[in-house]
């Protein structure tokens, strides 16, 4: 009798939908993709993708962004996932909250129910994050991809307005509309904390983000695009991106893959400089912060200006009882474990004189970089 076969894999099902999908098919350059100079290029060559990569984290964050915005379209009339387009970009803005005078010029049944406050459309991206990355998050608001993605979406707004395609006809004969927000809404995937940033709508930003696109259009290959991230290993963008190997090609045996930047000895001598600053900086930031622990020794905890003040630790520690265990051991009658104590025999063997008895492992120690000034 054969075994059962084990239910397949609901994962499975979600990476193939996933890859069906209008956005995995797409060969056109969109705003999302803007995150990199370099995979933006590959895009627009209509460069193969070289690496496929788990995307179960990427997918939940998908199925989390669509329910919200089904939501604040069902509950508060906004319009979610409108397309834009013109002559440089597409995309689908995740959510764009008109005004009232705005509103007006639309359908009754198109009307938003919690329109814009003031007289100004808001264009609002919704960005999910780990924990992980929350405090980032709160303290620096938007990465520079993330705004400009966000300008990308608002300035095709403000200049064109919606895509006029089946579906969205009425909002397409809005025209260029008012934009005069842009509103980031984090949502912490983990525990469900919301947290927005709203900034003022800047043409000039706008402006900045489409010569970035330009720029980009053009090269005249792939390759003469810079790299806007360090590169697998380093940073989980490059880690997760699909021209991975195409863009950084695959390593020696044992090596990273940044050891293909460097190809003479200038470029082994620029790396050392850069080494030694970082260096520094790395140990000014340490005695800075010994400083600024020791000056808040024994302050309340609380908020004080930008920051929130928290103290943990201080808690008792706890070790094993030898000589109690021993007296429950007798009690209890139990055996007491007689497993060689290789520290103390170590220690036996060096006192006495004689060569401590070595295997190896087959493991290697890390290698270490060490690196000093050269006598003049």
């Amino acid at each position: 009798m054969s075994a059962p076969l084990a239910p397949p894999s609901i994962w499975t099902a979600a990476h193939e939908v996933s890859d069906r999908s209008d956005r995995s098919q797409q060969q056109e350059l969109g705003a999302s993709d803007t995150v990199c100079q370099r995979r933006a290029a590959y895009i627009l060559a209509g460069t193969e993708p070289t690496d496929q990569h788990e995307k179960r984290a990427a997918l939940l964050g998908i199925y989390l962004h669509a329910g919200l915005l089904t939501s604040a379209r069902t509950e508060y009339g906004w319009q979610v996932e409108r397309s834009v387009r013109d002559g440089l970009i597409l995309g689908h803005v995740d959510a764009v909250q008109l005004d009232e005078a705005t509103a007006a010029r639309l359908p009754h049944r198109m009307r938003p129910k919690l329109p814009a406050p003031g007289d100004g459309v808001i264009v609002e991206d919704v960005k999910t994050k780990s924990t992980y990355l929350w405090d980032k998050v709160m303290r620096y608001g938007p990465s520079e991809a993330e705004l400009r993605q966000a300008y990308l979406y608002a300035n095709v707004l403000a200049t064109v307005g919606f895509e006029d395609v089946p579906g969205q006809r009425y909002l397409a004969r809005l025209g260029p509309l008012n934009v005069t927000a842009i509103r980031f809404r984090f949502i912490n995937r983990d525990n469900g904390d919301e947290h927005i940033h709203e900034i003022p709508f800047d043409p000039v930003r706008a402006t900045f983000a489409r010569w970035w696109v330009e720029n980009v259009r053009d090269l005249a290959s792939p390759e003469q695009a810079r790299r806007d991230f360090d590169g697998p290993g380093l940073d989980v963008i490059c880690d997760n991106c699909a021209f991975m190997t195409a863009c950084w090609g695959v390593p020696a045996p044992g090596r990273m893959v940044q050891s293909a930047l460097v190809h003479t000895d200038a470029d082994r001598a620029q790396a050392l400089e850069e080494y030694v600053q970082a260096h520094e900086l790395e140990s000014q930031g340490k005695k800075a912060k010994k400083l600024a622990r020791a000056k808040l020794d024994g302050a309340q905890a609380g908020i004080y200006g930008r920051n929130e003040l928290l103290w943990s630790g201080g808690n008792p520690v706890f070790e094993p009882d030898v000589e109690a265990m021993v007296d429950l051991y007798e009690t209890e009658d139990l055996e007491v474990p007689m497993v060689p104590d290789q520290k103390r025999m170590v220690s036996v063997l060096k006192a006495a004189g004689l060569a401590v008895p070595e295997r190896r492992t087959g493991r290697t120690t890390a290698v270490s970089i060490n690196v000093k000034p050269v006598r003049s």
